[in-house]
């Protein structure tokens, strides 16, 4: 008898699970995997900030004057080089004091290389062609986790000339690629876990059940469980204890199908609306215009007569009001359970511009017809 070796028999479970839970094919693309919606426990980046100066810049860095905490931290490096220039005036314009960012990957080995963002924090205004010294970087906790130095790539440029000047992009923030060497890792034992959660990265009670009822059907055993809309409770089964890799392995490709909020997101801003698909709409009639006022000055002059005797020359105003209250304008009737292309249609229909369309919304969200979270970023 032929016999499928035991990964291809889980592997083929767990096509037929994700397909038997979202109820589509399995190639029908309309899923996720649980990776892609999840972040697991202890697999995190860690912020490093460091304080440093960039030197080597034509003229760009920082006016000492105006920045104390520059011409400081240059006396200081410079008398840890066995340089004495204290109670001198210094002058130079080519150094810069700069703050300097990272994120260390989780699991990051002592002695691997991250990238650092280096940003001016004086009045500098341009790090082309600087160089970072030697800069520790550290946590939140205070300790030094990497050191950062290099050569900067910066993503904009500035040039001036007597009567003109030009600047593209950020001069005064740059990156260095690798820029950081590892000094320290954190101590996070995967292996050892007998339990461990998984945070979904939308929260949502549905979602959160679905990953947790994936998992059980596919591992066979009770093994998740949906303690709140945001995390999934994972007991390590028996057979993976010491291997959980391998379970997340297994886990993270099984698919489910993620439940939205119905959510109306609004930037005033720039005008920009992002709608979700399961946005609804109780029938609602929309009456949209504008009631303009214009008012035009056009002054004349009264003079007197030839020859007359009397009479001085002045300025006669003349006004000219008009209203047009857009009385062409009617109520469009939208009606109940439509969906968000026919929304959109109708809204289109009305000839409103986006910006109207925002007060419309909220307007139709007060009224109590709108069925979904209106987000004003």
């Amino acid at each position: 008898m032929f016999r499928l070796p035991a990964m291809s028999l889980r592997t083929v479970l767990a096509l037929l699970v994700a397909a038997c839970l979202t109820g589509l094919p399995a190639s029908a693309g309309a899923s996720s995997r649980i990776k892609d919606i999840v972040d697991v426990e202890g697999i995190r980046d860690n912020m490093l900030v460091g304080y440093g100066l960039v030197v080597g810049l034509n003229g760009t860095g920082d006016t000492l004057r105006n920045a104390p905490f520059t011409q400081q931290s240059l006396t200081g490096m410079l008398e840890r080089l066995g340089v004495n220039t204290r109670g001198t005036s210094m002058k130079t314009d080519n150094v810069a004091a700069v703050m300097v960012s990272a994120n260390l990957p989780a699991f990051a080995t002592q002695g691997s290389r991250i990238d650092v963002t280096v940003s001016a924090l004086g009045d500098a205004t341009n790090l082309q062609g600087g160089v970072l010294l030697v800069t520790p970087l550290m946590g939140a906790d205070g300790q030094v986790y990497a050191v950062a130095q290099g050569s900067l790539a910066t993503g904009g440029f500035a040039a001036e000339g007597e009567a003109a000047s030009i600047t593209r992009g950020v001069p005064t923030n740059g990156r260095i690629a690798n820029g950081a060497i590892v000094e320290r890792e954190i101590d996070f034992q995967l292996a050892d876990l007998r339990s461990l959660r998984l945070s979904l990265r939308n929260p949502d009670l549905t979602t959160a059940q679905r990953v947790a009822t994936a998992i059980n059907t596919y591992l066979g055993a009770q093994t998740a469980s949906a303690d709140n809309p945001t995390s999934v409770q994972l007991n390590i089964p028996s057979a993976y204890r010491g291997g959980v890799v391998a379970f997340l392995t297994d886990i993270e490709q099984l698919r489910v199908q993620p439940d939205l909020t119905a959510r109306v997101v609004i930037d005033e801003s720039s005008g920009i609306i992002v709608m979700g698909q399961d946005v609804r709409v109780s029938k609602v009639a929309i009456a949209q215009g504008n009631l303009t006022i214009s008012v035009s000055e056009t002054p004349q002059v009264s003079q007197p007569s030839p020859f007359a005797t009397q009479g001085d020359t002045v300025v006669v105003p003349r006004t000219d009001i008009t209203v047009d209250e857009e009385e062409g304008k009617k109520l469009g009737i939208i009606d109940g359970s439509i969906s968000l292309k026919e929304l959109v249609d109708g809204l289109n229909a009305l000839g409103v511009s986006p910006r109207d369309m925002i007060t419309i919304l909220q307007a139709i969200k007060s009224s109590g017809a709108l069925q979904a979270d209106i987000e004003v970023m």
